[in-house]
C-alpha cells in the first residue's frame, strides 16, 4: 500500500491518509478483508505522529470503509469494497471542484485545463504499458 502525503498542500495529513486509502479501496487496488498496516508500522513509513494514523483509521470504520478487529488489526470491510459508484463518483466530483477552482484562479481556461488532462492520461497510460508504478 502506497500512502504519500504532503505537509504544504493545505489538507491535514489524517484526511491525506483517509482519501487516499478511500482511493485505494474505490480503485480495487485494496480489497475486502485486506488488513492495513498497523498504526504504528504506518506512522513510522509516513514519518507522523501515530495518533495521525489513529485518527485517520477511525474516520475510516465511521464511515464503514474499515473494520477493526480485537487484537487482530484493521482491515477493509466487506461493505467498503469496491466503493459504490455514487462513492467513486462524489470522490472524483470533490477533486475535479478543486481543479476547476485553482484553474479559475489562475485564469487558465476549461479547454486547457482538459488538453492538459489528456496529456497526462496518455503519459499514465503509456507508463503503465511499460510497467512504471508511479509517474
Amino acid at each position: 500500500m502506497q500512502i504519500h502525503i504532503t505537509a504544504s498542500d493545505g489538507v491535514p495529513i489524517y484526511l491525506q491518509v483517509v482519501n487516499q486509502i478511500k482511493y485505494l479501496v474505490a480503485a480495487g487496488r485494496l480489497k475486502a478483508g485486506e488488513e492495513l498496516p498497523p498504526i504504528r508500522t504506518l506512522a513510522e513509513k509516513l514519518v507522523v505522529n501515530p495518533n495521525t494514523i489513529a485518527r485517520a483509521y477511525r474516520e475510516l470504520e465511521m464511515s464503514g470503509i474499515v473494520e477493526k478487529r480485537r487484537t487482530a488489526g484493521t482491515y477493509v470491510s466487506d461493505q467498503g469494497s469496491p466503493l459504490a459508484r455514487r462513492e467513486r463518483t462524489k470522490i472524483l466530483t470533490d477533486r475535479i471542484d478543486v481543479l476547476l477552482a485553482e484553474a479559475n484562479q489562475m485564469d487558465v481556461s476549461l479547454d486547457d485545463v482538459i488538453k492538459l488532462v489528456q496529456q497526462r492520461s496518455s503519459i499514465i497510460n503509456t507508463s503503465r504499458l511499460k510497467g512504471a508504478s508511479d509517474v
